[in-house]
């Protein structure tokens, strides 16, 4: 069973992304987790953690361990502090992007695999592989059938 210390470990590469500049602790693959993803997310004033999506498998978390971060949500903006926690269900519900100032953890069940939504701009993901698609690129059902 692995131990590690949330303060004391290494960040890995930062995002240098105008308006994503964040770095990230993945504290999950220290661990060895497989299950459960478990990263720190440290977010100066004004950056975010994603663009504003939701999953439609997965279920994630947020826990406030420094500052002030903006949570934006189908309900709207409003300000989170140290120690609020927030669950993201799967589904339309539980859109989300965090804004800094501040430090949060994000939990997630590591499902595989799963589909994200980016409402603002239209696109879905599938991981694995990784790949975005554009939903108004969509086909019908039978279309090359």
């Amino acid at each position: 069973m692995r131990r590690v210390n949330l303060f004391s470990l290494e960040s890995g590469p930062g995002l240098d992304r105008d308006g994503y500049r964040r770095t990230r602790t993945e504290v999950g693959k220290a661990l060895g987790a497989v299950r459960i993803g478990f990263s720190l997310y440290e977010l100066p004033k004004d950056q975010r953690t994603f663009p504003y999506h939701f999953h439609h498998g997965m279920e994630e978390w947020a826990i406030v361990v420094d500052g002030t971060p903006t949570l934006r949500s189908p309900a709207g903006e409003r300000q989170l502090r140290r120690g609020d926690v927030v669950c993201f269900p799967a589904g339309t519900e539980g859109a989300h992007q965090l804004a800094g100032p501040g430090s949060v953890l994000l939990l997630s069940s590591n499902r595989v695999p799963e589909t994200i939504e980016y409402p603002d701009s239209g696109k879905v993901g599938l991981n694995p592989p990784g790949k975005l698609f554009f939903a108004r690129d969509a086909a019908d059902y039978w279309d090359g059938e």
